[in-house]
């Protein structure tokens, strides 16, 4: 009998043939697997930001879910649904209604490692009862520079194109003011300044207060405006730098933090400091000798610079978000009179 089918090579066919029909489907597979698409990474989860009581009102703004999409900020949601304590991830609470108890801190019902985070945009002289406070919050979210969330109340940002033109001037000085107390150096320093430069001043303590879309208009008639804090504290720069006068268009006069502070965030030659005179007569000397050509120069940041305003408490509050990732876990202010009032 020939036996030659069932020999060596044919069995060596066999197991070929054999391997060949496993192999296909497996390069199949692999095939298959390579050409599927491969997912991206899975969006970060939407953060939950519970303000414990609107600033400064009983009557919080709507707060849709996509609040803080438009102000860039994604996977943020800000409430004040009280309910949602055992859930937020953060728990923001302004000291003013802590101030006034117009508030009280849920310490009984706080969760166990909820961040909880102090916010306050005034100045120390105006900030009280921070001393009962040590060793409950973990994130401060001020205009300070070393805030754990910094939100300025204004800053220059690059800008292309010709700058606005400047307003016509028909007055050297301007000033809105409705706190107007003795003890306070820039009312001290106003005296001071009066007898040798015209200051033309509004607001409540002159009785001529204005609208709110009268003060722009109004002070950009004026070469300078004295935008002079009600007190000065570390980086305590106000809307009456950003918006009464570089907004306006027009030069302010700075009383509050050295000019070194201001110069983190504006040009040197945007402002006058009234540090940088020794009376307050030279400083009048200096504003009403000025001519137009060096008047001019404190507007070149202009070509190249805006303002940019921060004003809505939305907005800095979604801030927090933006922060959230970087900002430390384990942190307490245990003496946050202390720190803030460094």
């Amino acid at each position: 009998m020939n036996n030659t089918g069932c020999g060596p090579s044919w069995r060596l066919r066999a197991l070929g043939a054999l391997a060949g029909a496993t192999l296909l489907p497996a390069l199949w597979l692999l095939w298959l697997v390579r050409a599927a698409p491969v997912p991206g990474p899975a969006p970060p989860p939407t953060l939950t930001i519970l303000i414990w009581h609107w600033p400064f009102t009983d009557q919080p703004p709507e707060l849709p879910r996509n609040t803080c999409i438009s102000y860039g900020v994604a996977h943020c949601h800000l409430s004040t649904n009280h309910s949602l304590l055992a859930v937020a991830d953060a728990v923001v609470f302004h000291h003013r209604e802590l101030q006034t108890q117009r508030a009280r801190l849920p310490l009984a019902q706080r969760p166990r490692g909820q961040p909880w985070v102090w916010a306050s945009m005034e100045s120390p002289s105006h900030t009280h009862g921070l001393g009962r406070l040590g060793g409950i919050f973990n994130w401060v979210l001020s205009y300070r520079q070393d805030s754990d969330i910094f939100v300025p109340y204004g800053r220059l940002e690059p800008h292309k194109g010709p700058a606005p033109p400047l307003p016509a001037k028909k007055g050297v000085a301007a000033w809105v003011v409705s706190n107007f107390q003795e003890r306070q150096r820039r009312v001290h320093l106003y005296r001071q300044l009066v007898p040798h430069l015209q200051v033309d001043v509004f607001g409540r303590a002159n009785r001529k207060p204005l609208c709110a879309n009268c003060l722009l208009p109004t002070v950009a008639q004026y070469l300078f405006y004295l935008s002079f804090e009600n007190s000065q504290h570390r980086d305590y720069i106000t809307e009456k730098f950003w918006r009464n006068a570089l907004a306006a268009g027009t030069v302010p006069v700075v009383l509050g933090p050295p000019r070194a502070t201001y110069e983190a965030f504006a040009p040197a030659d945007a402002f006058v400091h009234v540090d940088d005179f020794s009376t307050a007569q030279e400083l009048a000397s200096f504003l009403v000798g000025m001519n137009e050509s060096r008047y001019q120069r404190y507007f070149a940041w202009r070509d190249r610079l805006r303002v940019r305003l921060f004003g809505d408490w939305r907005e800095r509050f979604c801030a927090i978000c933006t922060q959230y990732p970087r900002l430390p876990r384990d942190q307490v202010y245990q003496d946050l009179k202390g720190w803030f009032q460094a």
